[in-house]
């Protein structure tokens, strides 16, 4: 490992990537990149890859004082690039990784804030050579202002968050969630990336699971990789109006289940849904039983998150069967690409869509997911 960008020998450099696509969430991408500038542990860069859309890249590229093609230079340089790949989150990623210079690289949602030692517990993790990825914990910030009464906590996955069921300090998982996450460079160009066509990539439905499917990908390839999360890395994650509302919660359960057919098809189900299926058995029997427990106790919204975690759980196996018959018809594809080379500046069709959110659940195990779901199948936020 070379000199951190503090001087600090031995310790990894880190590349922030944030991929981003709507000017809808200005407010929020800039407020993204102040929290990596205001780190403990200094980022070596922080490189926003606009999914395309010009206007966007544009502005940003004006605002931050790039070019556009990523060729600021300097410490805590903010990086302005277009996705090389397809429309999508897994290509702007792979776009991310290839233009990063650090050893490290972390992911974190164009609507969420790092805590001050978000980078700095990331980097501790590292001194193990064995580390090839470490996860964080992601607290929801409701446009309400406090949790819907009905919304049941084994759920926040479906808002992009941590969720209840994930083992508490620093642990061995199957698993991380993207939206605050961060990988070996190596690690990842190891294994070709992100997989296209089966994270978010402006369709209607929210899907997820791409960072799933990686890490697998990932201990299969390095079996002696150890992924961790842990919960010091703490992100704040904006949940707006739209996705407190149970047509989401219901909506992004049922798209997470379509996701992990995916994901099945691709790692196979034994590894696959194995986090999830101790996620569904353990942790939302549990807490259908809190939730009927304070409604006999008269406590407001027990009967609704019983219900919630019900209606969660079916939606999402219902998701599941059916991905799984387009997936034995052939009618779902992904693909598997080297990290595209950084663009030279140019951008491709307007009208870009992404949204950086949501992965999925799982329970405190021997190697939990940090990214699971019901074990019928089906997570993410």
């Amino acid at each position: 490992m070379s000199a951190a960008p503090d001087g600090r020998t031995g310790a990894p450099t880190v590349s922030v990537v944030i991929c981003v696509y709507t000017e809808d969430r200005w407010g929020d991408i800039l407020a993204a990149v102040a929290s990596v500038r205001d780190q403990s542990y200094p980022a070596l860069e922080t490189l926003l890859v606009v999914d395309h859309n010009p206007a966007l890249l544009r502005r940003l590229a004006k605002t931050y004082g790039d070019d556009g093609a990523g060729a600021q230079t300097g410490a805590q340089r903010v990086g302005v690039l277009a996705n090389a790949g397809p429309r999508g989150l897994s290509a702007g990623r792979n776009t991310g990784v290839a233009a990063a210079s650090g050893e490290v690289i972390a992911f974190l949602d164009d609507d969420a804030v790092a805590e001050r030692d978000w980078l700095l517990h990331f980097a501790e993790g590292y001194a193990d050579p064995r580390v090839m990825a470490v996860g964080g914990r992601t607290q929801p910030v409701w446009a309400s202002r406090r949790r819907p009464a009905w919304f049941p906590e084994e759920f926040d996955w479906v808002v992009g968050c941590s969720y209840r069921g994930l083992p508490p300090g620093r642990v061995a998982v199957r698993n991380v969630l993207g939206g605050n996450a961060s990988f070996r460079k190596s690690g990842l160009e190891a294994v070709g990336g992100f997989a296209s066509g089966i994270g978010r990539d402006g369709q209607r439905l929210p899907l997820g699971g791409e960072e799933t499917e990686l890490c697998i990908r990932l201990t299969r390839a390095m079996p002696e990789a150890v992924l961790l999360i842990d919960d010091r890395s703490v992100i704040h994650h904006r949940v707006p109006p739209a996705r407190e509302r149970f047509g989401y919660f219901r909506t992004r359960s049922y798209a997470e289940g379509l996701s992990k057919a995916l994901v099945a098809r691709s790692v196979g189900t034994r590894e696959g849904l194995a986090s999830e299926r101790r996620y569904t058995t353990r942790v939302l029997p549990a807490g259908v039983a809190r939730g009927l427990r304070d409604a006999l106790l008269g406590r407001p919204g027990g009967a609704g998150r019983a219900g919630a975690i019900v209606a969660g759980v079916a939606a999402a196996a219902g998701g599941y069967a059916v991905g799984t018959l387009r997936a034995r018809g052939g009618a779902s594809s992904f693909a598997v690409a080297k990290p595209a080379a950084p663009p030279d500046g140019g951008v491709a069709a307007p009208g870009g869509r992404r949204a950086s959110d949501g992965r999925a659940p799982e329970e405190g195990g021997a190697a939990p997911d940090a990214g699971a779901a019901p074990a019928c199948e089906g997570a993410g936020g």
